[in-house]
């Protein structure tokens, strides 16, 4: 299956624990959610961040993505997929998390949801990884 991406450079994929969704982030600052039963086009295309997003990352158990990006924040989403095919999955911002400080235009270049907590790790240009709880 192909999957058609309004965004110009794609630098990141995660892929959804039950394997039916993934999220796409991009260097032109837009996150996209693809639902695989639904379409080859983005379910929803999210516009949060300021500079070009690193990465994006699904939590394993939990019901919840991050994206990380070159203005140094973290965003946080609820993102809760339904088992029946009539409902559409369901995207709520949680929060913004002003995470690291940029270096010569380099933000958060990583970010990594641990195993079974839902916590957040984040790396960045400023040569510091945290732990957010």
């Amino acid at each position: 299956k192909k999957l058609l991406s309004p965004a110009r450079w794609i630098s990141s994929i995660s892929i959804h624990p039950a394997g039916d969704n993934i999220i796409v982030g991009s260097y032109d600052c837009r996150v996209c959610w693809y639902d695989l039963d639904l379409s080859s086009t983005p379910y929803k295309t999210l516009k949060y961040h300021k500079k070009a997003v690193r990465q994006v990352n699904f939590h394993p158990t939990y019901p919840l993505f991050a994206s990380c990006s070159d203005d140094g924040k973290l965003h946080i989403f609820h993102g809760r997929v339904f088992d029946d095919f009539l409902t559409n999955p369901m995207i709520v911002p949680v929060k913004i998390i002003s995470a690291h400080q940029p270096v010569e235009g380099l933000g958060i270049l990583d970010c990594k949801y641990h195993p079974s907590q839902p916590w957040i790790f984040s790396s960045g240009a400023d040569k510091v990884i945290k732990l957010h709880c």
